[in-house]
């Protein structure tokens, strides 16, 4: 079992910043591949960004190619994602999730483990 804790939502203005960070308990971290997904208001979770269990490979949603990135610091158990230029087409609820897995899969069906989520709210 894996629990995830995310942190760093809020409300911010659109063009804005924000860091979400979310922390791993309950397996080696190093053993998983950890991703960031979102839910907007009457809409599907969709994929933001992945990264593989070594750091070595990501992925981005086109959407948010070149304003967020993801990042993991093995020896903290937590993977961050820094949101930057923010849209109000970013506001979602953000989820953490996590899977056992030296790959980083673009199915959302893949990933077993899942965190309560964080709002996040882009004002204009």
């Amino acid at each position: 079992q894996v629990m995830l804790a995310e942190s760093g939502g809020g409300l911010v203005q659109a063009g804005g910043s924000l860091t979400l960070s979310c922390t791993a308990s309950g397996r080696t971290f190093d053993s998983l591949a950890m991703g960031w997904f979102r839910q907007a208001p009457g809409k599907g979770r969709q994929i933001v960004a992945l990264i593989s269990r070594d750091g070595l490979n990501t992925y981005y949603t086109d959407s948010v190619k070149g304003r967020f990135t993801i990042s993991r610091d093995n020896a903290k158990n937590t993977v961050a994602l820094q949101m930057n230029n923010l849209q109000r087409e970013d506001t979602a609820i953000y989820y953490c999730a996590a899977e056992v897995t030296p790959y980083i899969y673009t199915e959302i069906e893949f990933w077993t483990f899942w965190g309560q989520g964080t709002q996040v709210t882009v004002s204009s």
